[in-house]
């Protein structure tokens, strides 16, 4: 039995940096979350902001897009950097507390791909956590922001405008109707067996937005870190690309350099390039490492990075840190414009499970948790204007009122095969193998709501990938190793319609 809910306000699904961002630009708003931890919390890089007097917006801006693969769109580009400074103003103003230089100035950081020093961070490596600390505070202190218990399954519709939210705690499922919908759910890394992301990242939002009908945009595009501590540990800790940026190096096993064999820039080429090196490194059998003993005072830098190395005996101002690339960021997802509005009324996306094209086809290392906070305050302004409480006979998908939650034992099957075959290195056969391979196992997949998530999406990156038969950013085909200049654009899919039951009277 689904029990039915009306709200008076609009609802947001998530509560990461994304989804807490639009939540305190709301009048009144109901968060839906589960109880899981979100990848907000693990982020350890910075927040990327032009502040210094050598930088700007515009030159910010020209950092993102040399990264992105010529796909970046220059409108949402040009919003994310220009509404850097602000986002950083409003987390202080929250009572964020970022690391300060000896003048009490800001201390900006450089990671791989940008020309200035323009990255804040808190203590050292824990950004992540002090944002979601500042953001979870004024949560808590709003009489207008209720938070809500309950994992994504579907959207309802009536008839072309998305109404609400499918949801289940434990053993029950709520369908929750309001007047809009905010997806803030995070993208899909937990699809591969070596992956920064916490358990939960499936991809149920995008997925179950797509259900609905919205459209998505640059599936294809999985974005790997470069340096995971290597340690036999999922999800793999990270080991930040700040680290890079203070003199880190990365060698073999010998202890020789080996990045200036593949990109001028070394430590700092962007990351795609950079977790590529590394995956040749760890396939050829000379194994990869980060050698941080160089950085003064690591263990207060850098605390979360040590205490990681710690657990599994490893003293980074001793020793030397195994390194692998892991899945980490999905510049794909729900096809949004920069106001986090998506093909179907009622619906909007931001944060990581969308897609504004703010990144392209590579993501420029520290714009994640930006573009949560600006696209953030954009999308609360937009949902404001263009709520709606005029419907009636709600639909949802009828899969979605009785399939249990969590895939078994197969999931590590999936993942497995998107590591291997859709992962950093990717070929037209090894996709058409991945693609025989998830058909093989989605009858089993399918019985779940996380597994039929995960094997559909898996699906739709694999299929993408064989249609671009190039390389751009993070897609690198070894077939097809060059860029085509007649395959610059976003993909867009449209997705089938999901067969749908009516619910309530």
């Amino acid at each position: 039995m689904t029990k039915i809910i009306r709200l008076d306000a609009p609802i947001v699904v998530g509560a990461g940096v994304a989804g807490l961002s639009v939540a305190l630009g709301l009048e009144r708003v109901y968060v839906i979350t589960s109880k899981e931890m979100g990848s907000t919390w693990w982020a350890q890089g910075g927040i990327a902001a032009a502040l210094g007097e050598d930088d700007s917006p515009q030159v910010h801006a020209a950092d993102t897009i040399a990264v992105s693969g010529g796909l970046a769109v220059y409108e949402a580009v040009s919003a994310l950097t220009i509404g850097g400074p602000d986002a950083i103003t409003r987390l202080i103003q929250m009572g964020a507390e970022f690391d300060r230089d000896d003048d009490g100035g800001l201390l900006l950081g450089r990671e791989g791909g940008h020309r200035a020093r323009r990255v804040v961070r808190a203590d050292g490596d824990a950004t992540g956590a002090e944002v979601m600390r500042a953001l979870n505070e004024a949560v808590t202190a709003s009489e207008m922001v209720e938070v809500i218990d309950g994992r994504v399954v579907d959207l309802a519709r009536s008839g072309d405008r998305v109404v609400g939210v499918l949801t289940v705690d434990g053993k029950s499922r709520t369908l929750y109707t309001a007047p809009a919908v905010v997806m803030a759910t995070g993208g899909a890394g937990r699809m591969y067996s070596r992956t920064t992301n916490p358990q939960g990242v499936t991809g149920d939002g995008i997925m179950s937005a797509s259900r609905a009908g919205a459209r998505l945009a640059d599936v294809e595009f999985v974005q790997f870190h470069p340096t995971a501590l290597n340690a036999g540990k999922d999800p793999m800790p990270l080991l930040t690309e700040a680290l890079r940026g203070e003199g880190a190096r990365l060698v073999d096993a010998s202890g020789r350099r080996f990045m200036d064999r593949f990109h001028p820039m070394a430590e700092l080429a962007p990351r795609d390039i950079v977790a590529r090196a590394i995956f040749w490194q760890n396939d050829r059998g000379s194994s990869a490492y980060l050698d941080g003993r160089s950085i003064l005072n690591f263990h207060e830098r850098f605390p979360t990075v040590t205490a990681h190395a710690l657990s599994v005996g490893l003293d980074p101002t001793e020793h030397l840190l195994p390194v692998s690339p892991a899945a980490h960021f999905y510049m794909g997802g729900i096809d949004a414009d920069s106001r986090g509005r998506t093909s179907v009324p009622g619906l909007w996306a931001v944060g990581e499970c969308s897609s504004t094209g703010v990144h392209g086809a590579n993501r420029l290392a520290s714009n994640s948790l930006l573009e949560g906070l600006v696209f953030g305050a954009r999308v609360a302004l937009d949902v404001q204007g263009g709520a709606s409480f005029d419907f009636t006979g709600v639909e949802v998908p009828k899969e979605g009122l009785d399939l249990p939650v969590l895939a078994g034992p197969v999931i590590e099957d999936l993942r497995q095969i998107m590591w291997d075959r859709v992962g950093l290195i990717r070929t037209g056969d090894g996709l058409w193998e991945a693609r025989n391979s998830i058909i093989d196992i989605e009858p089993v997949l399918s019985r779940t709501v996380s597994g039929r998530n995960a094997s559909d999406l898996g699906l739709l990156i694999t299929m993408a990938a064989l249609r671009r038969s190039e390389t751009r950013g993070g897609h690198y085909r070894a077939d097809y190793p060059d860029e085509d200049p007649k395959q610059a654009m976003r993909a867009l899919l449209v997705p089938g319609a999901a067969d749908t039951v009516r619910v309530g009277a």
